[in-house]
């Protein structure tokens, strides 16, 4: 597909409703889409915002519901050649919906099904318009962001869709047990994505489409505020956040944010609200948030868990803490018993000191009597000494006497 080429462009997305009034309030609020009715075709209401307008819806027929036939979304692709594109893709295997037809001042159409059952439509306008295109760009809020297939076998389809309309397969995303998710372009561009369909609401294949909002986060709460209900999300995907919805009438419906991660983020500065309480200074508002937003995943995780678990172990600490004092009431019943003791070792220590004077006084007493003996004996000695030569002539006084 050439640069500046229709040809493969998703230019128009058409819902066709049972409830034509409940679907304008509806996507007014989801997307922001004001309604008006075209110029030509006063029953053909279009969607838009400003001077740019995405989406058309046509009320059901009697006829068509009588056929079995419920509220849907619908993609138109656009085509160089409505005729022969409508050729080409009955030799491929799809079936005719709606011959193509001319519609005045908008253009040629017509409607088809591929192979596996999910219908589109191709488009040719008749002026420059024909909605907004995908660019390599952010899509604008209110425009279509992605295209999606459910069917019954995504590559047979991406086959399909491959050689009608040039469209590239650019990747493939292992989602685990979902399977696989093939992601479809051209020209460098991904315009969507193509999966096997399990659990589905229909037998057959179905297009979806994807609308910018700001925040899918809240595009969700405004949905089931709003009549709808929730399908698939709000949850994360490659780019941004999405949810899937039922619009009132049970048509189903996506919307995508590029800023979706963002939405948690304003929430969280919330908290940091009390922090304002020095708010004095507006200016300090933008100061506090970066701080309040850093500190918000603490509150979230560990801080909430640690605080719950001190206080289990707060209560098994005061147990210890009141044995403690136990033990301290014996020690005060203890002290008036060991006065006894204590007054025995005093009496002991009296005694002793008794004992002591006692041992004092003996020994000075022992010191006196030998001090008294040495001295005696030290007298003695010396006595001896001196009377030694006084006695020897005695004696032998003695021995003259006895010899005569």
């Amino acid at each position: 597909m050439a640069q500046g080429s229709i040809h493969g462009r998703l230019v128009w997305q058409e819902l066709t409703s049972e409830d034509p009034a409940s679907a304008v309030i509806f996507y007014s609020k989801l997307v922001g889409w004001h309604a008006h009715p075209n110029a030509s075709h006063p029953a053909y209401t279009e969607f838009g915002i400003g001077g740019s307008h995405y989406a058309g819806m046509t009320p059901l027929t009697a006829d068509a519901r009588a056929a079995g036939v419920r509220s849907h979304w619908l993609p138109y692709i656009g085509a160089s050649d409505v005729d022969s594109t409508v050729a080409t893709a009955q030799q491929l295997g799809a079936t005719v919906v709606h011959a193509a037809q001319n519609l005045e001042h908008v253009g040629r159409f017509a409607t088809l099904k591929d192979p596996q059952g999910a219908q589109f439509a191709v488009f040719k306008p008749s002026g420059s318009g024909g909605g907004a295109a995908a660019t390599s760009g952010k899509p604008a809020v209110g425009s279509f962001a992605w295209l999606e297939l459910a069917t019954s076998d995504y590559e047979a389809a991406s086959a399909f869709y491959g050689k009608l309309f040039g469209w590239q397969v650019m990747s493939r995303m292992d989602m685990g047990p979902a399977g696989t998710y093939l992601i479809f372009g051209a020209d460098g561009v991904q315009l969507g994505g193509m999966y096997k369909m399990h659990a589905e609401r229909t037998s057959e294949g179905y297009w979806l489409p994807y609308a910018e909002v700001s925040n899918a986060d809240a595009a969700a709460s405004v949905a089931t505020a709003a009549g709808g209900r929730i399908v698939v999300g709000p949850m994360d995907v490659p780019g941004g956040r999405m949810v899937q919805v039922l619009d009132p009438s049970g048509a189903m419906f996506a919307v995508h944010s590029a800023v979706a991660a963002a939405a948690p983020k304003p929430a969280a500065p919330k908290p940091a609200a009390p922090k304002p309480v020095s708010a004095a200074p507006p200016a300090n508002k933008p100061a506090t948030p970066p701080p309040a937003a850093a500190a918000a995943p603490k509150p979230a995780a560990p801080p909430v868990v640690k605080p719950a678990a001190a206080p289990a172990a707060a209560p098994a600490a005061k147990p210890a803490a009141a044995k403690k004092p136990a033990p301290k009431k014996a020690v005060a019943k203890k002290p008036a018993a060991k006065k006894p003791a204590a007054s025995k070792k005093a009496a002991g220590k009296k005694a002793a000191a008794k004992k002591k004077g006692v041992s004092k006084k003996s020994s000075a007493k022992s010191a006196k009597k030998s001090a008294k003996k040495a001295s005696r004996k030290s007298a003695k000695k010396a006595a001896r000494k001196s009377g030694a030569g006084k006695k020897k002539p005695a004696k032998r006084g003695g021995k003259a006497r006895r010899k005569k």
